[in-house]
């Protein structure tokens, strides 16, 4: 083999290995929001689903009247009786907590109860059970 030929050979390779190790899981950012109290981070349905892989918070459904939860969801909490039944929200101000009703809107307002309580790490559903069931994706309905 000719010494030209070879060190092409050796420059492909490290730059297949330096384009492969460029290369990770998609990481969920979320689309960062900016509210009156602070800001929380609004997700896609497939979002959503990766995290769900490893999940690491809780999930609230803040729809009423309830029409079923997304699996692996930890409370339903109605999204006007967060202020006065918040003895059920976790007691650590910065766990990341994940939020969802029927469309975005309750859980917008749901979003702003949390702030006003102080929660820093607040994550949303962007279009709520409507996108996941578009989705195709099933509600738990007991």
């Amino acid at each position: 083999m000719h010494l030209k030929t070879y060190s092409v050979m050796i420059i492909l390779c490290v730059l297949a290995i330096s384009l492969s190790a460029c290369q990770s899981a998609p990481s969920v950012v979320g689309r960062e929001i900016t509210a009156d109290k602070g800001t929380y981070y609004a997700v896609s349905v497939e979002e959503l689903q990766m995290i769900l892989e490893d999940k690491d918070f809780t999930m609230i459904n803040v729809h009423i009247p309830w029409q079923g939860d997304i699996e692996q969801t930890d409370l339903r909490l109605a999204y006007d009786q967060i202020l006065d039944k918040q003895d059920q929200l976790p007691s650590d101000k910065n766990q990341k907590i994940m939020v969802y009703c029927l469309t975005s809107g309750m859980a917008k307002i749901a979003v702003e109860s949390l702030l006003d309580l102080g929660y820093t790490n607040l994550w949303m559903l962007e279009g709520g059970t409507t996108a996941w069931e578009e989705a195709g994706l099933p509600l738990v309905k007991e």
